[in-house]
């Protein structure tokens, strides 16, 4: 697990959820957290946007499903009327997944999966905790209460989206990020030109279960085809590999995707240095890496050899971070051949691919 940034001053939180036992039961442990205090809980959205103002929260842990005003429809109030790191608690049901990656592309900060029973309610509350001091020290920006990027719909036909077998001079680009990673590749993505010479992989921070919606999303809107990695997968131009929540991806010396459950590295799984490594050591000087928003130093390592071996290193720049740790480390050990910010990250992959 990713160490919370430490703060200063206590981080004010409001509780928001339908459920009496659920906004109970947090606001006790919340309350017992050290580093937190919680100045109040709403029972839905409607609620909370009236006391957000009142209580001027630094944090809001925010309910998916709720009556009156649901989760995502107060997310985009929160973040056009009063901007600030929101932390999700989401279901497990594909509905849930969905939901709650939307309320990601929308600039919630991070998310918790609801548990399934009480039996597992203790480490349940504990993550609660870590992300709300890990969202505090987040940058969150205003965004428009109508924003297109939630409701898009699928830009190209599935069927229209070109694949090909990856040739020698095809570049292999690897993405990498963890907190406010969502919405940056909800960003990225969909400005990729469908013709691109080069196969695309992604690794994102996230558990199980929902990186298959976060991968449906990205198809949706992009010119690439994306998809949810799986074994014996191959590299091909015009597709883009994510890999799966609770899984390391190594690329194997056959070229083709092998999965994993070894222990976390840097205390995530899937971590960007296992697949980045990987795919390095077979690729070497074709390989581009972007390494986005996100706490920790995950992908430095792999990001060094990338740039040792005359590949070429992105990271994105800390004003448009979500929260700046990863792309920080890589530009800190030297790996960064480019730092730019997250609206250039697209062009300047699409520049190195024609180097």
């Amino acid at each position: 697990m990713e160490t919370p940034v430490p703060v200063k001053n206590p981080v004010k939180v409001l509780v928001v959820d339908d459920s009496a036992f659920m906004r109970f039961t947090i606001t006790k442990h919340l309350n017992e957290f050290p580093g937190i205090t919680v100045l109040g809980a709403a029972k839905d959205g409607q609620e909370a946007l009236e006391l957000i103002p009142k209580l001027k929260p630094d944090v809001v842990t925010l309910d998916v499903e709720m009556p009156r005003l649901d989760g995502l429809s107060t997310l985009r109030e929160i973040m056009s009327r009063h901007p600030l790191p929101v932390v999700m608690l989401s279901s497990l049901t594909s509905e849930g997944t969905l939901e709650t990656v939307r309320a990601l592309t929308l600039g919630a900060v991070d998310f918790v999966a609801k548990p399934d029973n009480k039996a597992n309610m203790a480490s349940i509350l504990e993550d609660v905790g870590n992300k709300v001091l890990r969202a505090a020290s987040a940058k969150v920006w205003q965004t428009p209460i109508k924003g297109s990027f939630i409701e898009t719909l699928p830009t190209v036909n599935a069927a229209a989206k070109k694949v090909r077998g990856l040739k020698s001079q095809d570049k292999v680009v690897v993405i990498g990020s963890s907190t406010g990673g969502p919405r940056a590749l909800n960003t990225v993505v969909p400005m990729l030109n469908a013709n691109i010479a080069a196969a695309f992989v992604i690794v994102q921070h996230m558990p199980a279960g929902f990186t298959r919606s976060l991968s449906d999303r990205l198809n949706s809107t992009s010119n690439l085809f994306v998809k949810e990695a799986q074994p014996d997968d191959r590299l091909e131009a015009g597709k883009v590999l994510l890999a799966p929540g609770g899984f390391h991806m190594i690329f194997n010396e056959n070229e083709k995707v092998s999965l994993n459950q070894n222990p976390t590295v840097h205390g995530v799984r899937p971590a960007v240095d296992v697949t980045l490594l990987s795919i390095a050591k077979l690729y070497g000087p074709r390989v581009i890496t972007a390494i986005l928003t996100g706490m920790g130093n995950d992908g430095t390592n792999a990001a060094l050899l990338v740039h040792n071996s005359g590949g070429w290193v992105i990271s994105e720049a800390e004003e448009t971070c979500v929260v700046y740790g990863m792309p920080r480390s890589v530009f800190e050990a030297g790996a960064s051949d480019e730092v730019v910010p997250l609206d250039r990250i697209a062009g300047a992959i699409e520049k190195a691919v024609g180097r």
